[in-house]
């Protein structure tokens, strides 16, 4: 089984080889995506990374307090998105 990092206040330079690079020495990395802006397709400033379940405490405790390009970085268990109202309404 899997869990999700959530990595936040990343800088906008920052790319998906980045985030593996990151976590890879705390643990193993399934899978890692920065999330666009879907109409410019430019960073938004965070990004997920898929872990090894048993590995995600030991990565956030490890990454805590952690900089990158002058920014400290934010790190979390990812929370599963929460349904949004949408559709057309008449």
């Amino acid at each position: 089984m899997a869990k999700t990092l959530y990595i936040g206040n990343l800088p906008w330079s920052a790319t998906e080889d980045d985030l593996t690079q990151l976590v890879s020495p705390h643990a193993t990395v399934l899978s890692a995506r920065i999330a666009t802006d879907r109409d410019t397709g430019r960073s938004r400033g965070f990004g997920f990374v898929e872990v090894a379940d048993e590995q995600l405490q030991q990565a956030v405790d490890a990454l805590q307090g952690v900089e990158m390009g002058d920014r400290l970085l934010t790190i979390n268990e990812a929370k599963p998105r929460e349904p949004r109202a949408g559709g057309r309404r008449y």
